[in-house]
């Protein structure tokens, strides 16, 4: 086990390039199951949910190959296998394999998903999905099993717009027989670049990116060549990140249209901030004014984005309040960022920030995902060392973190946990 090591107070400058998006790749891999010929994807980020769902490929039969930063799935191999539990638990997306492995070949078993702590996230509209196009869906013993004679075509409303089971809908309607409409789908750019690989592979599919998917289904589908797009969230993070602690970062490979909603709140901040064609300048600063944030389903405020917001608003004149509509226990952020002075409470869905305030260095540890980007830039602002465990959260979505980091100047480097700590960090 290890621990990161953040000496804060350094201001960063440079240049950071961002990697193919996380949530896209954790859908474009198992995509490539209803291929028959090899799919390769470009841009893929080296992430540990990447080499978690090739090895769940190769389970499956399917031939995975890396060259540099290209991923080649060969799937022509690849059999219906049970996946019951084991690498199926260390990451939610692995519901993925339900939808394209139905797809394929008409039947799954699959462990329920793991993933980040939350708070609930239920799949029954994946369920209600599936149970529309025909398929039959009973949990055995911890795993969900899906069975169809034949998938057809379907109209399925989604009662809460949800990336997940739009996706995994489309995912089990692209070889169904007829047509089927997804109506108040998800609209977020990854539910688009999954579109754009599978319509690559010869699906038929219009309106993702709209709140109507209609999908005409094919026999069968091919490979092809995919670029990713890049990941919105890790771009989000350092331009906070640049806000909190540096003085100018240009942060490159973004889709500033995908940002919209982060840089209209960093600017209310009086942030400056400037976005070009492929690229965002953010100027760090002090003397920043307080917001409120909720988080919206796109193209409002992202989930994803609310921990690290949470850090820098303690840099803020002012009390703000950060309430999250999507996940209700994600503030488990909060008494970490106490833990280095913060002045913040939770309550309910909300966590009320009041600032400024001088962070210090802290032993914290990452719950989740973002809280480990939360962390990292708290660390990045404080004064003196802040040690951060519960990196194989942090190693799930953000490719070489650290590298990334020095090469802007922060002072960060990694060290082994004696025992004594690990045994300590396993029974917090």
């Amino acid at each position: 086990m290890e621990k990161l090591m953040i000496e804060g107070g350094v201001k960063l400058n440079g240049t950071v390039r961002i990697s193919g998006a996380k949530n896209s790749a954790v859908a474009l891999i198992p995509a490539t199951i209803l291929a028959e010929t090899p799919v390769t994807i470009g841009g893929v980020p080296n992430i540990s949910d990447v080499k978690t769902l090739g090895d769940l490929l190769e389970e499956l039969g399917g031939a995975v190959s890396f060259n540099g930063q290209d991923m080649t799935v060969d799937p022509s191999k690849m059999v219906g296998m049970p996946l019951p539990n084991g690498k199926v638990k260390k990451l939610r997306a692995s519901y993925y394999l339900m939808g394209a492995m139905l797809g394929r070949f008409k039947k799954a078993v699959i462990g329920l998903p793991g993933g980040c702590h939350l708070g609930p996230r239920p799949i029954d509209q994946h369920i209600k999905g599936f149970e529309a196009l025909g398929a039959q869906v009973t949990n055995e013993q911890g795993a969900l099993y899906l069975r169809a004679d034949e998938l057809r075509g379907a109209r399925i409303y989604l009662d809460v717009v949800s990336v997940g089971a739009t996706i995994n809908i489309m995912l089990a309607a692209v070889r169904a027989k007829g047509r089927t409409i997804i109506e108040n789908a998800a609209k977020e750019p990854e539910i688009i670049d999954v579109a754009t690989l599978l319509t690559s592979m010869g699906a038929r599919i219009k309106g993702a990116g709209t709140d109507v998917i209609r999908i005409d289904g094919v026999d069968s589908l091919k490979g092809c060549y995919h670029s990713i797009i890049p990941d919105r969230i890790e771009a989000g993070t350092y331009m906070i990140l640049g806000a909190a602690a540096g003085e100018r970062l240009l942060i490159d490979n973004v889709i500033p249209q995908h940002m919209e909603s982060v840089i209209a709140k960093l600017r209310e901040m009086g942030v400056r901030i400037e976005a070009q064609d492929d690229q965002v300048i953010v100027y760090g600063g002090s003397n920043f004014k307080t917001v409120d944030v909720k988080t919206l389903v796109y193209p409002g405020f992202p989930t994803d984005l609310q921990q690290p917001f949470t850090s820098l608003l303690t840099k803020a004149n002012g009390t703000g309040v950060v309430t999250d509509t999507i996940y209700g226990a994600r503030f488990k952020h909060i008494d970490e960022l106490r833990r280095m002075n913060a002045g913040i409470k939770v309550e309910g869905r909300s966590a009320i920030v009041s600032g400024p305030v001088e962070l210090n260095g802290a032993k914290v540890k990452a719950s989740d995902l973002r809280a480990g980007a939360a962390l990292v830039i708290a660390g990045l602002m404080a004064n003196g060392i802040t040690e951060v465990t519960g990196l194989e959260h942090i190693d799930r979505g953000y490719e070489d973190l650290e590298e990334k980091l020095r090469g802007l100047g922060a002072r960060i480097w990694r060290e082994e946990l004696t025992e004594q700590e690990a045994e300590q960090v396993e029974n917090a």
